[in-house]
């Protein structure tokens, strides 16, 4: 079962950017479908964006030009680089792991999900 470590949130001013990371341990990461989703207070958990073993990516619409995932296999580690940050961007942030090869969206597609980083975004 792999290990997921998220870190990077934090204060952001709107338009500002934030790099979030997720350290991953205890599996074959390269071979994961990893994922971003988030959690804003009050509301469901969200997708945000998902890249596959390949390198194949797919971001959620709300997050289309301003984020990207990307992973490093070689330090087991995922990203999701944060640009023109808005308030409806405050969330907690998740990673998540799956071993579908596919570009799911849905919750249940990942079994492996790290405990959260926070990110604020003042207006």
């Amino acid at each position: 079962q792999v290990q997921l470590v998220e870190s990077g949130g934090g204060l952001a001013q709107a338009g500002g950017s934030l790099r979030l990371s997720c350290a991953a341990s205890g599996g074959t990461f390269s071979r994961y479908t990893m994922a971003w989703f988030r959690q804003a207070p009050g509301k469901l958990l969200e997708f945000v964006a998902a890249v596959n073993w390949s390198g194949n990516t797919y971001h959620a619409d709300s997050v289309k030009g301003r984020f990207t995932i990307s992973r490093d296999n070689a330090k087991n580690t995922l990203f999701l680089q944060m640009n023109s940050l808005k308030p409806e961007d405050t969330a907690v942030y998740y990673c998540a792991a799956g071993a579908s090869p596919g570009l799911r969206t849905e919750r249940l597609a990942y079994d492996g999900w790290g405990q959260g980083t926070q990110v604020t975004v003042s207006s």
